[in-house]
């Protein structure tokens, strides 16, 4: 049983227990209510295997037999054929030789006997406001503030945040370094506190991602992304299980934009620092304009 299929299983039966309503079950697993409804009886009947599926290990029931498909590779692999697309090779086999496959289907079968080489589409840069996850631990945010803390008064220090995009509610830690053992050290302190969120989102930092080689004239050197090793802070993310959820864009990650100030009456006492008063006072991008959280007294440990 994978991790998502354990996170399924456990709203299945916090439902069931009454501990959330169907419709918030609904909501975290991303189907119908009814849908709901019929894994609860399914449930009782067939116990934790509700949420594997039924065909695992089995081959599909629309699978197309392995001597079509070499047929078909066949066909298309005489001099006639050559250049021809996957939309009009689909055409051509269904009209001349009575093989009625979709495009798609023609497609792979042609990528993997070299036929056709697949290349990235296009898509269009937008930039659209999403809505706010609806329950607390759905989704964390996680960065670094390099803001002015002491207002030069002092040593530099950072500031590494986690919000959960739900409730605003922030987590945060002065560290002296942005660095990986800082920032899974505070990963630690949170789990211990929160649990395990369902999905981390930050930016393309080289502690979160693998960074490119490249050339001086700026070409690529090496392997490419899909093949690059994760970080540790990665690795981490895929063995407890939390997706994690890159900005591709500086307007993504302007959630992480703090525009505060430490006061004067900031105080610290060895490894431990209390802050008087914290008050970021614009967190945008995910949390909307205008969200703030402020408090009156906070500590941080280092």
């Amino acid at each position: 049983m994978t991790q998502a299929e354990r996170d399924r299983l456990v709203a299945l039966k916090k439902a069931k227990k009454k501990l959330i309503t169907q419709k918030q079950a609904a909501e975290e697993l991303g189907i119908t209510e009814r849908h709901v409804r019929r894994l609860l009886r399914e449930l009782k009947r067939r116990g934790d295997k509700v949420v594997t599926h039924g065909l695992r290990g089995l081959p599909s029931n629309h699978k197309l037999s392995a001597d079509t498909e070499q047929e078909a590779v066949r066909i298309l692999s005489q001099p006639v054929y050559r250049g021809f697309g996957p939309t009009l090779a689909a055409e051509y086999l269904a009209k001349k030789h009575g093989i009625e496959v979709s495009r798609e289907t023609v497609r792979q079968w042609m990528i993997s006997a070299k036929l056709w080489r697949a290349s990235k589409q296009r898509i269009e840069k937008v930039h659209e406001w999403r809505q706010r996850r609806s329950r607390f631990g759905e989704l964390v945010q996680w960065d670094t503030s390099d803001h002015d803390w002491l207002e030069g008064r002092g040593e530099e220090i950072l500031l590494i945040n986690m919000i959960d995009d739900a409730t605003s509610r922030w987590f945060a830690r002065f560290v002296s370094s942005d660095s990986t053992v800082e920032n899974m050290n505070h990963l630690e302190r949170y789990l211990k506190k929160h649990g395990r969120p369902q999905g981390c989102y930050t930016d393309k930092a080289a502690i979160f991602q693998t960074a490119e080689k490249t050339k001086r004239d700026g070409s690529r050197l090496g392997k490419s992304r899909e093949e690059l090793p994760p970080t540790q802070i990665g690795r981490a993310l895929q063995e407890l299980g939390i997706p994690w959820i890159a900005a591709h864009s500086p307007q993504a990650k302007a959630y992480a934009s703090y525009c505060t100030s430490c006061e004067p009456q900031t105080t610290f006492s060895g490894k431990s620092r209390r802050l008087a008063s914290l008050t970021p006072c614009a967190l945008r991008g995910g949390l909307g304009p205008g969200s703030s959280y402020s408090q009156s007294s906070r500590s941080f440990t280092g």
